[in-house]
């Protein structure tokens, strides 16, 4: 078996087929772990959604701030933004299922045995692995629980812009979710700055990007979301890969135990 993980397909679903291709992919032997965004912006948003559902529990799924949008359309009573490209997945015969199944999905996973961790914008210095896990069940047992709707219907906004322990409700969800699907630039205290979105060297006054901060662990983290990067972190142990399919970059795929990277030009 061997595991691999791809970054941002957002519904690029012919450039998955093709990246999965160049390896040989079955899900009966391997196993992919996909970083967030499966959906929107891309021609086949359905098809993709559709596709890696069918993997079963070979697909490894965190999921992006896009994917918790196609939640917020369809249970949170939010409408489609002008570029959004889910009209084919909200207008499916099997929407109810799929949009039950991306529920389900994780928010954060992390193998122990290997020291991986993986969420779709990252991990913040100022959380443990434990911490972080500890957060990513909380929100999924949100995501996933009878008051999903309340929190699709109040899930965005930049307020609070900091972690507090002593934070409750909608307000400490909501700064759980956008620490795992939004965070690029953090303060040392862990502010966000959640406007800037350009490349690492860009980053505002009293900012830096997340992942250069020191952590007091030996985790490998692997995410996806900061396309203006271009899978370019100078650190091996933190494994940016959206390339920016969507945007005519490309959308790239990493062998987990090579650290191999495959390409599929966009």
């Amino acid at each position: 078996m061997t595991d691999y993980a791809i970054g941002d397909i957002q519904g690029c679903f012919d450039r998955l087929l093709d990246v999965l291709a160049k390896v040989d992919f079955s899900p009966s032997r391997d196993r992919l772990w996909v970083a967030g965004d499966l959906i929107n912006r891309g021609p086949d948003s359905l098809a993709t959604l559709r596709h890696i559902e069918a993997m079963g529990s070979s697909a490894v799924v965190v999921l992006g701030n896009h994917d918790l949008h196609l939640l917020a359309v369809a249970l949170g009573g939010h409408k489609p933004k002008a570029k959004d490209t889910l009209a084919d997945i909200l207008g499916a015969p099997d929407h109810d299922r799929l949009i039950e199944w991306l529920r389900q999905q994780n928010i954060c996973v992390y193998d122990g045995d290997r020291q991986l961790f993986m969420a779709h914008a990252g991990l913040p210095h100022i959380w443990s692995v434990e911490q972080a896990r500890a957060h990513g069940r909380e929100l999924e047992a949100v995501i996933r629980g009878p008051g999903a709707g309340e929190y699709f219907r109040q899930m965005y906004g930049n307020f609070p812009a900091c972690w507090d322990d002593r934070l409750s409700g909608m307000e400490r969800w909501r700064m759980i979710t956008n620490y795992f699907t939004r965070m690029r630039f953090i303060a040392a205290d862990g502010t966000l700055e959640l406007a800037t979105k350009e490349a690492a060297g860009k980053a505002p006054e009293g900012f830096a990007p997340w992942f250069r901060y020191p952590r007091n662990d030996d985790v490998k983290v692997i995410f996806g979301h900061w396309a203006a990067l271009e899978g370019q972190t100078g650190s091996d142990r933190f494994i940016g890969l959206d390339t920016g399919c969507v945007w005519g970059g490309v959308l790239t795929m990493m062998d987990l135990d090579t650290g191999e990277r495959i390409h599929c030009d966009c």
